[in-house]
């Protein structure tokens, strides 16, 4: 025995011992200089081909997992300031959009400030020019504010319209005898659908229609205008799907030129007079993000904060794709004692979570607003528990494309004792201290009294959900459920409807958060929270988890179902009372 233990000793001290030592192997292999030599008539290639948060995330190992995880993404932020430095660069001749078969990495309102920021560069007289062997609608969005649009001769555009396909598993429950108990408020709260139905609700489906209309009523709107082609006509191309071959794109004054890539190369060469057997200086968005750009104007102590949130909400501490209760209260307080912070601009990308966190979160603005203004500016998603940060900031900002609303709560169990029993031969059998000890237990049938319990739960959150709602947006408690009932709205929508005060970017949300703390003449310094994290403090802590080799190994093995068993791990870890968008969103 004793031999044995010496054994399992040995190799726990030797598999800590060669971690510690990879770990010091990397740290000397990554280069820590990152300065960038960018040469005069150099051209800032935007490739679309990384996942796009709202920052980047510090990750100088991407790409070397050989499970694939670990994926590079560029932030949105990132982006925007490249695209400024680059508009006044005199080395930065103009731009270059690549777009990617993986299309483009962001939702349409991410893609509306990245496009907004293109417009703004076109003032400099510097090109544009986008190229794609195909152009789908999220990378054709960039792609229209071009001079000049070449598609690959053998390409095409993928300009139909957009789609909403739900999946609902209510017949593999069936098989599997699951039985769903399910809690809800709101005819439009349909996230529970999946489970209960088997085709979309008409309640579902109106608003499906209604938001991904709106939504791509503005695509059409913007892209009509950048083409200078009539609004109808460019509608009927759509409808028709009028673009079936390449030569389709030249027609209807969708692509200016069909060109392989080298052609567009050679293009690029005239373009800054540079000889056909020189070689273009490109540089990616991602080098040039780390060129320092102008000093700040201002010598000014006053502050903007910008707080980024990102991802599922729950409680406790913030993660890499989630919004921790903890940590945003921990920031709010941070921010709200800090004397040359003048004003917050809370930027939300969520589609929700545990409303109980989602709750903590707004009373903590509620305190910090009666401090200094707080403004929430919407990104791709700030709908159910991401509309619950918002409604109690003192103004809320969206995109037109944003999706937002969803006011509802629901709740989800799964009773799966006839699977366990029948399919495994398990069964179950316990004693309780009282009669409703085991609330919640999935092993067994739920009572009639205990549904009614968890409901008056669900109803009373509902309650709490939009009294709040109404107060932070100054409207009548009836007002505000006709627009409620768990409905997903458009930004725009949400505007016509009293939920969003302005349409516009972070940026916008910015100018009224110095406006509303009396700063005059941009007197003030921007700054991002949280502050990131060393990556090398993240690089030790993964290391001593081994969580993400196993969800990459299953994400390989499950491939189109992972998704749906992340939704199902989700439900299991999270609070009972949920404040979550009825989807996920994709521009892909």
């Amino acid at each position: 025995m004793w031999s044995f233990l010496k054994y399992v000793f040995a190799t726990i001290v030797g598999i800590f011992l060669l971690g510690f030592i990879s770990i010091i192997i990397v740290v000397f292999m990554i280069p820590t200089d990152k300065s960038v030599n960018i040469k005069n008539g150099s051209v800032l290639e935007i490739s679309l081909d990384k996942n796009i948060s709202e920052r980047t995330k510090e990750n100088p190992l991407a790409g070397l997992n050989p499970l694939g995880g670990d994926e590079e993404s560029i932030g949105l932020k990132e982006i925007k300031d490249a695209i400024r430095k680059a508009k006044d660069d005199n080395k930065i001749k103009g731009i270059l959009i690549k777009a990617t078969l993986s299309g483009a990495g962001g939702g349409y309102a991410t893609l509306e400030e990245i496009r907004n920021e293109l417009i703004e560069f076109k003032k400099s007289k510097k090109f544009i020019y986008a190229y794609a062997e195909i152009y789908e609608e999220a990378s054709y969005y960039l792609a229209s504010v071009a001079d000049k649009i070449y598609l690959n001769p053998a390409g095409m555009v993928e300009l139909n319209g957009l789609n909403s396909n739900k999946m609902f598993i209510k017949g593999t429950l069936d098989k599997l005898e699951v039985k769903p108990e399910v809690f809800k408020v709101g005819e439009f709260k349909s996230a529970v659908e999946m489970f209960l139905l088997d085709k979309m609700s008409d309640a579902n489906r109106k608003q499906t229609e209604s938001y991904l209309n709106s939504i791509y009523d503005h695509f059409l709107e913007q892209v009509a205008k950048s083409r200078n082609i009539s609004l109808a006509d460019l509608r009927n191309i759509s409808n028709e799907m009028l673009l079936r071959e390449p030569k389709d794109a030249i027609t209807y004054k969708i692509a200016t030129d069909l060109a392989y890539y080298d052609e567009v190369e050679t293009q690029i060469k005239k373009e800054i007079k540079l000889k056909e057997s020189d070689k273009i200086p490109f540089v990616s968005i991602g080098k040039y993000a780390d060129v320092k750009g102008k000093k700040e104007n201002s010598s000014s102590d006053n502050k903007i904060a910008v707080l980024v949130t990102e991802g599922e909400i729950n409680s406790g501490k913030s993660g890499d794709n989630n919004i921790g209760s903890e940590s945003v209260v921990e920031e709010l307080r941070k921010l709200r004692n800090d004397k040359n912070v003048k004003a917050i601009v809370l930027r939300i990308n969520s589609p929700g979570g545990s409303a109980l966190a989602s709750d903590v979160m707004w009373r903590e603005i509620q305190i910090t607003k009666k401090v200094k203004p707080v403004i929430a500016s919407m990104s791709d998603v700030a709908a159910s528990g991401g509309y619950y940060m918002a409604m109690g900031c003192d103004l809320i900002v969206a995109q037109p494309n944003t999706i937002t609303g969803s006011i509802g709560i629901f709740g989800v169990l799964m009773n799966t004792e006839k699977m366990l029993k029948n399919k495994l031969g398990v069964t179950f059998d316990g004693v309780n201290t009282g009669k409703f000890s085991d609330l919640g237990n999935m092993t067994r049938e739920m009572r009639d009294d205990e549904r009614k319990i968890i409901q008056t739960m669900v109803e009373r959150g509902y309650e709490e959900f939009t009294s709040k709602a109404a107060k932070g947006r100054n409207m009548s408690i009836e007002d505000l459920k006709k627009v409620a009932s768990g409905r997903v709205w458009s930004g725009k929508e949400a505007k016509e409807r009293k939920l969003v005060d302005e349409l516009g970017g972070v940026d916008l949300a910015i100018r009224l958060a110095a406006e509303k703390a009396k700063i005059k003449n941009d007197d003030y310094k921007l700054r991002y929270y949280p502050i990131e994290v060393d990556f090398f403090q993240k690089l030790t802590d993964k290391l001593t988890k081994q969580s993400k080799i196993t969800e990459k190994i299953l994400e390989e093995k499950l491939g189109e179902l992972y998704p749906y068993l992340k939704m199902l791990e989700y439900s299991k870890k999270q609070d009972l009372i949920q404040a979550r968008l009825p989807y996920n969103f994709s521009t892909k």
